[in-house]
Formats: structure tokens, C-alpha cells, sequence
């Protein structure tokens, strides 16, 4: 690991260097929405402000590292940090400035109050974090396919698999079908289901008896879901609500739309208080993605976790043994009772919602 250059500064940045983060942000990932995207994921979360550090140089910023606030829901009511954006100017690259951004970013995280920060490296980074900024690997996080119709796009996208996937992509997409039937099966007369244009306080009741059930879980009240999903800049998320008989609601899902020439939409987010929302909740997200021109509906789950067995058991179909992604974690506070849950990532509720990404893929 390169050390840190001894005259770099390390500071704390504000929403007055958001534009130039903007400017940083759009030309190391070739994007020009960065102007909307950074100001709605760092400054307007409803979980608080981003913690951000930057470097400064001659012609603007050289660097910037982004951590997000995640409060999580139930009797912890305690906020943990999510690391997201980590951005270096190309003629900057490997000059020590990472590790350094990382541990500034870091000391302030513990300033703060974090007793824990994870994060979703790439593969090829996560070790940089492990082997030198005092990280540890937790756990690790795998896609899952569904077949929605068996198509080229389709046959493409298994074709990341195996060649043997692609052959049979008539046989899963037929399997697929079979399991939506199931799904239909278990909610059929028992609930039903509609678009959500915005997420109201209702919600808070649906997220709050199934955080029950769990060690971890990101708050998800209805303002982080109109901002995480309704009032997203790129507008690519779909709701759908799932209510009782008697109009009390008991579930959601919201999925990701393909872009256009995509072939994958994603299923970003269900919660539901019972097997019978669960159905309905996935039923209408599937055939949203379906409707929408989606060959599959793709999900990521964390390995061993009860929403990976969810969606085997509802017809997803896993990905490559070692396509996975690392799940790391820094644990600022061992004394806090939160580090213990931190370390075991099977035994939280985890889905794509919880990304610092606001676009899945």
C-alpha cells in the first residue's frame, strides 16, 4: 500500500464543496448527473448528513470519500455508517491518498458517535481495506436471477453463468412462470395490491413490526422510502403497496426499470409483515418488471440470510459461486452492543434498498 503523501490535507467537506465533489463524481465514473445525485445522497437523507473528506488541489479537488448515516430501526435507534463514493482524480491515483481519506473519514465516523461503518468493496479493493485500514470481511453478498421470459436477453444474461444456463433458459423461464403461479396462489382473494405514487405514514407500522423480527434493520419510515426510492434523481423506481381486506397495509415492493437497451430489472426492496403479503408484494414487482420489458428480475441478498432462502425459494436462480462481493466492516465501538450484530451480516434484513447506490447494476 502506497503511503499517504505527507503533504496532502485532509479536510471535512460541506454542502459548499458539493459542486466540485459533482464535478470530481462525473469524471472519474463518466457521468453527468452528479449535480443531482450528490446533493440528494449526501445532504438530504432523512437519516442526517453524509460525512464527507476531500483533498484539495491546485485545479480543484483531488480526492473525495464519502460515509452515509443509516439509522437502524427498533430498540437500537442507533445510527451506523454506510461508506460510499470513493474518488480520486486520474492524475492523483496512487499517491496514498485513499488510505489516508479512509481514516480521516473513519476518526470522524467515531467523532460522531458510529460505533460502525460497512461497506461493499469490489472484490479487487476489498483486500486494501482488510489488509491495511483495520477492516474486517463479515460476510458476502451474491446476485440472484429470475427468468422472467425466455428470451435472448435472457439467455445473455445467464449466458454470466454458465453456457449450460443459457441452454436451458426455455426450462427456467418455464419454472419461473410456475413459481409466480405459486406466488398468485397464496395471496389469491386474501389481499391486494396497488401503485404507490408516494409512501405515507402507514407505512411506518408495516417496517416497524418487521424490524421486530430482526437484529438489524435500516429504518425504513415512509420519509426514507420517498427518499430513497420516489424522490430518487435518476425517477427509475416503481412502488406497489400491498393492503389487507380492511385497507390496513401490510407490505411493499419496489423495483428498478430496466434503462433502455437493458435487459435486467431489479427487485430493490420488499418488506412484508406475512408469507401471504411476501406472495403478493413479489408477484406484483416481478410483473412489473415483466410489463416493463424486463427479460429478468435480478436481486442481491446476503449469503446465508433469510432473504437469500426468500428468493430460492420463490424461483430466483443464484449466480457463480465467486461472483460475490465482499461485505467488510470497521467497528469504531467494540463495547457497543450493536459490534456483535455488525459482524454476523446472515442475521440482518439486508436488501438493495440499503445501498448508498442509489441505482442497482
Amino acid at each position: 500500500m502506497t503511503q499517504p503523501d505527507s503533504s496532502a490535507s485532509f479536510r471535512s467537506a460541506s454542502t459548499e464543496d458539493r459542486e466540485a465533489q459533482a464535478a470530481l463524481f462525473d469524471r472519474c465514473f463518466s457521468r453527468e448527473d452528479g449535480g443531482e445525485v450528490l446533493p440528494w445522497r449526501y445532504d438530504q437523507g432523512p437519516h442526517g448528513a453524509a460525512l464527507t473528506t476531500v483533498v484539495d488541489g491546485d485545479e480543484g479537488l483531488l480526492a473525495s470519500y464519502a460515509c452515509g448515516p443509516r439509522r437502524l430501526a427498533g430498540d437500537r435507534e442507533v445510527l451506523v455508517g454506510e461508506t460510499g463514493d470513493v474518488m480520486t482524480a486520474p492524475d492523483a491515483r496512487g499517491g496514498g491518498l485513499f488510505s489516508g481519506l479512509d481514516r480521516a473519514t473513519m476518526a470522524a465516523a467515531r467523532d460522531a458517535g458510529w460505533p460502525v461503518v460497512f461497506g461493499l468493496p469490489n472484490r479487487a479493493s476489498a483486500h486494501i481495506f482488510v489488509r491495511d485500514l483495520g477492516w474486517e470481511e463479515v460476510g458476502q453478498l451474491r446476485p440472484w436471477t429470475f427468468v422472467l421470459v425466455g428470451d435472448a436477453g435472457a439467455r445473455a444474461e445467464r449466458m454470466k453463468v454458465s453456457r449450460l444456463a443459457a441452454a436451458t433458459v426455455a426450462w427456467t423461464a418455464w419454472r419461473g412462470t410456475m413459481a409466480r403461479g405459486r406466488l398468485r396462489k397464496r395471496f389469491f382473494a386474501r389481499c391486494n395490491v396497488v401503485p404507490i405514487a408516494r409512501f405515507k405514514p402507514e407505512a411506518d407500522a408495516v417496517a416497524e413490526t418487521v424490524a421486530a423480527r430482526h437484529p438489524w434493520f435500516i429504518r425504513r419510515d415512509h420519509e426514507y422510502m420517498n427518499w430513497r426510492f420516489v424522490d430518487a434523481p435518476s425517477g427509475r423506481f416503481r412502488c406497489h403497496g400491498v393492503y389487507q381486506p380492511d385497507g390496513s397495509m401490510c407490505g411493499w415492493c419496489v423495483v428498478q426499470l430496466p434503462e433502455r437497451g437493458e435487459t435486467a430489472g431489479y427487485v430493490v426492496d420488499l418488506v412484508a409483515v406475512d408469507d401471504v403479503a411476501f406472495a403478493a408484494a413479489l408477484e406484483a414487482g416481478l410483473g412489473h418488471l415483466r410489463k416493463a420489458g424486463a427479460s429478468v428480475a435480478r436481486a442481491h441478498a446476503v449469503v446465508g440470510s433469510g432473504w437469500e432462502q426468500e428468493l430460492k425459494g420463490s424461483g430466483f436462480r443464484p449466480s457463480k459461486a465467486d461472483d460475490v462481493r465482499p461485505i467488510i466492516m470497521h467497528v469504531l465501538d467494540e463495547g457497543h452492543p450493536i459490534s456483535e450484530v455488525a459482524r454476523q451480516p446472515s442475521k440482518w434484513f439486508w436488501t438493495d434498498a440499503d445501498r448508498d447506490a442509489e441505482l442497482i447494476g
